[in-house]
């Protein structure tokens, strides 16, 4: 694979990447030459971004969709508790969706039911582990930067500062040693952005609900700027030994401006999120 020279990135790219996204966005830069020339430009500048709407898949118009919040426990996000004080939840996965092979509806059903019971379920990254994809793209409060190059794509994700590499117009390895957030090669169709990656370990997941995967996961996007607004993000979701059938999802993004990126250390806070929680929730002691 081929490595993104620095002076690519117009040379300075921790004193310039600034801008927003509250659960995956991103800012482009295109760097000079006539391949980044056909390329489609994301964003005008490196001082845009975009905040991701939802924090998770949005089934598509037709065929089998990814694991959603099951309808009979709707979720309590953070944004609703700020428009109406109600106290978050956790995920609660719809458990009736027909891709899940066995094994994997038996770990989304004991994370149901330990949610169900009052204990709290947080997602990996709150422990520091690398976030993965597609999830990279889902999280929100956080901007997620595409630094565009005749090469490569640069993705980096500020909380935590997590970078993810897209090698343009590439080959896949033949044999990809497996990693947290694959091997990822990709092309421009027309407007469209399209990345093939493969090569996974199986310690991920693909979002917040608690899709898990394994090492023969296979995922493709198409990134594609649907308006001067918004950023569309279209998947298919490939993995025999977690999912009956090939899958898909889409997420999007809206254009923000404005966010300069800052330090980030990420310590594993899962005791302190716990005991968080568990103050959050319990009941008024007597007379309080």
């Amino acid at each position: 694979m081929s490595k993104l020279a620095p002076n690519r990135i117009c040379g300075r790219v921790g004193g310039l990447l600034t801008g927003l996204f509250c659960t995956g966005a991103a800012s482009f830069w295109l760097a000079s030459g006539a391949a980044a020339a056909a390329a489609p430009e994301f964003s005008p500048n490196s001082s845009v971004g975009w905040i991701a709407l939802g924090g998770q898949f949005i089934r598509p118009p037709s065929g089998a969709g990814p694991i959603t919040d099951d309808p009979a426990h709707p979720r309590v996000t953070n944004e609703d508790f700020r428009l109406t004080g109600k106290q978050p939840t956790f995920p609660i996965a719809d458990l009736s969706n027909p891709i899940l092979q066995p094994w994997a509806r038996e770990e989304l059903k004991k994370r149901n039911e330990a949610i169900l019971s009052g204990k709290p379920a947080y997602t990996r990254p709150a422990s520091c582990w690398p976030i993965g994809v597609p999830g990279f793209a889902l999280y929100p409060v956080y901007p997620v930067y595409f630094i565009q190059a005749p090469k490569e794509v640069v993705m980096i994700w500020s909380e935590d500062h997590q970078v993810r590499h897209v090698y343009l117009d590439q080959k896949h390895s033949a044999r990809p040693a497996p990693s947290w957030f694959g091997e990822s090669v990709g092309h421009y169709e027309g407007d469209t952005l399209v990345v093939d990656t493969v090569g996974f370990n199986d310690k991920t997941w693909l979002d917040r609900v608690g899709h898990a995967h394994s090492d023969q996961f296979h995922l493709i996007e198409r990134f594609r700027r649907t308006d001067p607004n918004t950023l569309q993000i279209d998947t298919t979701i490939e993995d025999p030994k977690t999912y009956t059938r090939v899958a898909g999802g889409q997420f999007v993004y809206k254009f923000q401006p404005k966010w300069d990126i800052g330090e980030y250390v990420c310590q594993d806070n899962a005791e302190f999120l716990q005991k968080f929680y568990e103050k959050s929730v319990a009941p008024p002691a007597p007379g309080k």
